[in-house]
């Protein structure tokens, strides 16, 4: 996976590839889809939601530029796969999933490899977590209308936001870098996601 669908991918970022290569995937897929772990292709967990190929993880993370000590919050954590990546990477994750299900199958996969710096929440992750920001980097895992605002106000000056946008009939995967009031925003390349449900998703006010 390392070598085949990332480093030949372009990502370049040892200590990413490093944290890739060190996560069990199959522990984060449902036991029918193991054999399937490492597939370059995204897979359903349940509750109508996908884990994501591995380089989108990959990108994603490349995308944050993490070097260790930063805060990272991430929306849909889904099974947690992404989450023990981001925990490799940083000093603390706090992961958000709207489903009920799937924080709690999170949390086990979690508690499972005794990763300790991530904690998942249930709610609506298009608001973010006000009680716990700022945070230096957040990490979308599901297509928003448009960057939502109240993750945007959740980072740091100079911290990054990466998420999926929908642009017409394709979703952009998009890095947004806070430079006071206001965003820098660069496209990374077009991906396919779930949709982003919540206040400032889909179903919310856009």
């Amino acid at each position: 996976m390392v070598e085949l669908q990332l480093r030949r991918r372009g990502i370049g970022d040892e200590l990413v590839l490093a944290a890739m290569e060190a996560v069990p995937r199959e522990l984060f897929v449902p036991a029918e889809l193991r054999s399937r772990a490492y597939a370059d292709s995204a897979l359903p967990i349940g509750a109508g939601q996908t884990i994501s190929q591995p380089w989108i993880v990959a990108a994603i993370c490349q995308a944050l530029r993490l070097e260790g000590g930063e805060r990272v919050l991430e929306v849909g954590t889904g099974s947690g796969y992404s989450a023990c990546v981001l925990a490799r990477l940083a000093a603390e994750v706090v992961g958000v999933e709207l489903q009920p299900g799937l924080a709690e199958q999170a949390r086990r996969a979690i508690a499972e490899l005794g990763v300790e710096n991530v904690d998942v929440l249930v709610g609506d992750g298009s608001r973010g977590v006000p009680g716990r920001a700022p945070f230096d980097a957040i990490a979308v895992h599901a297509t928003a209308p448009a960057p939502p605002r109240a993750l945007l106000d959740q980072l740091v000056d100079e911290g990054r936001l990466v998420a999926p946008i929908a642009a017409g009939g394709a979703d952009l995967l998009t890095v947004y870098r806070r430079d006071g009031d206001d965003f820098d925003a660069e496209v990374i390349g077009p991906c396919r996601f779930v949709p982003l449900l919540g206040e400032e998703g889909f179903d919310g006010r856009y």
